[in-house]
C-alpha cells in the first residue's frame, strides 16, 4: 500500500509541490492519483455526491457518476490512498462500526463501469470491522427437495442464515409488503441499476424484472447472519461471473425417473404443468454438470443423509448459533492517519488513545461492502466502549 498527500480545508488553499494551487472549501479534503485530484465534501447534502475531481491534464473539473451508496451525512473527516486505486476515508467524531468508507477510484469495477457510462466514475463502499461467511447459492430443478433442506437450515440454525429479498417491477399483489416479500420498483429504476453493476442476477419474467441486488445480499450479512440464494441454474451462472464469492450447491434427484414420480406425488398440477417442469428440469440438469459452475453437487436419494452432507459442506458441526458481538468505541473529533505495513494508525491529540485499522485481510468492494477490517484501540476510558450495534 501507498499513500498519497491528503489535504484539510477551512477556506484554505492546497498547496502542492509543483506549485498548483487548489481551492478547497470547509471539511473538504483532496488526495491526489496521478494528475487527477479528488476532492471529497463534508456530505451533508442528500442531494450532493460528495465527489469532485479536478483533472490537471485538461485543466478542469470534472463531476463523476458516483455508484454504490454513499456515507450518511458527516463533515470532519482524513483520507489516505491506498493501492493507487482506491481512497481510505476515515470520519471523525464516529461509532467504530460507521468510521471507515472507501471511494474505489480505479478498481477492476470502477474501469469496467467507465467503458460502460463513457464517463469519469467512482464508487463508495463501506468498511465493515470483522468477517462474514460466504454467501451460499442453491440451485436444482423443481422437485429435488432443496426448499425442503433449506428449511431445514433454517429451523436448526434460526438465526445463522437469512434470506435476500429479491427486486420486482411488477405491481404489488395484495397483502404484499415492499421490503418484505419484495422490493417493487420502476422498471427505468431497477435497469440504471442493472446498468450499474448493482445486481448479481436478474431475468425478464412475463415482462417483468426480477432479480437478486448486491446490496440484498450485503443487508443479510450486515445483520450477522450468512444469506442463502435459491435460485435457477441461469441465475447461478450470472452470481458466479460477479464478484460475489459465495458457495455454489447444486441438488439433483437420483435419477429422472425419481424426480418425475415426486412432481406427480405432489397432485397440484396439471399434466402441462408437470411436463413443462419436467422439461425446465432435463435442462438444468444438464447445465448443473457444466464445468466450474458448482463447487458441490448432492444426489438427494436420502433426505436425512442429503442434509448431513450440506451441513459438512457449510462446516456445520453442532447446532451452535452464536452470533459474536463486535466491540464499538466512538472516534475523536480531531484525528490524522498514518500507515506502517497494512496497518493504519489513527491518531488523535490524546496521546494515550491508540487506534489501529488493519487492513491485512481486507476483501470485497464496491459495489457491496469492503469486509476484514480489523480495528483495535487502548487508552479508553470504558464509558467510550460498549459491546454490541448502535
Amino acid at each position: 500500500m501507498g499513500e498519497a498527500p491528503a489535504f484539510f480545508a477551512d477556506d484554505l488553499q492546497a498547496r502542492f509541490s509543483n506549485g498548483f494551487h487548489l481551492k478547497l472549501k470547509d471539511f473538504e479534503t483532496a488526495t491526489v492519483v496521478g494528475n487527477k485530484t479528488y476532492v471529497i465534501g463534508g456530505i451533508d447534502d442528500p442531494t450532493s455526491t460528495g465527489v469532485r475531481i479536478f483533472d490537471k491534464s485538461i485543466g478542469e473539473w470534472v463531476i463523476p457518476t458516483v455508484l454504490g451508496t454513499k456515507p450518511k451525512a458527516f463533515k470532519s473527516h482524513s483520507t489516505m490512498l491506498l493501492n493507487k486505486d482506491r481512497i481510505l476515508i476515515i470520519k471523525s467524531n464516529s461509532k467504530s462500526n460507521d468510521s471507515a468508507w472507501f471511494l474505489e477510484v480505479d478498481t477492476q469495477f470502477v474501469r469496467d463501469q467507465k467503458k460502460k457510462f463513457g464517463t469519469e466514475v467512482v464508487a463508495w463502499s463501506k468498511g465493515v470491522i470483522g468477517d462474514a461467511e460466504r454467501p451460499i447459492v442453491i440451485s436444482g430443478p423443481s422437485g429435488v427437495g432443496k426448499g425442503t433442506l433449506i428449511n431445514m437450515l433454517m429451523k436448526e440454525f434460526p438465526s445463522m442464515f437469512g434470506f435476500s429479498v429479491s427486486h420486482t417491477t411488477r405491481a404489488p399483489r395484495e397483502k404484499e409488503e415492499n421490503g418484505v416479500h419484495y422490493h417493487f420498483t420502476d422498471r427505468s429504476v431497477m435497469e440504471e441499476e442493472i446498468k450499474a453493476g448493482k445486481f448479481l442476477e436478474f431475468a425478464a419474467v412475463h415482462g417483468n424484472l426480477y432479480g437478486t441486488s448486491i446490496e440484498a445480499v450485503e443487508i443479510v450479512a450486515d445483520a450477522g447472519k450468512r444469506c442463502i440464494l435459491d435460485i435457477d441454474v441461469q441465475g447461478a451462472r450470472s452470481v458466479r461471473a460477479s464478484s460475489l464469492e459465495a458457495i455454489f450447491i447444486f441438488i439433483c434427484p437420483p435419477s429422472f425417473e425419481e424426480l418425475e414420480k415426486r412432481l406427480r406425488a405432489r397432485g397440484t398440477e396439471t399434466e402441462e404443468q408437470i411436463q413443462k417442469r419436467l422439461r425446465n428440469a432435463k435442462a438444468e440438469l444438464e447445465q448443473g454438470n457444466s464445468p466450474g459452475l458448482f463447487d458441490h453437487i448432492l444426489v438427494n436419494n436420502d433426505l436425512e443423509a442429503c442434509y448431513e452432507r450440506l451441513k459438512k459442506i457449510l462446516g456445520l458441526n453442532g447446532s451452535m448459533d452464536v452470533t459474536p458481538k463486535t466491540q464499538v468505541f466512538a472516534l475523536p473529533m480531531e484525528l490524522s492517519l498514518s500507515i506502517i505495513d497494512e496497518k493504519i494508525l489513527i491518531n488523535s491529540g490524546n496521546a494515550d488513545q491508540k487506534i489501529v485499522l488493519d487492513l491485512s485481510s481486507m476483501k470485497g468492494g464496491a459495489p457491496g461492502r469492503t469486509r476484514g477490517l480489523y480495528m483495535s484501540t487502548t487508552g479508553l476510558h470504558s464509558d467510550d466502549v460498549t459491546n454490541g450495534n448502535f
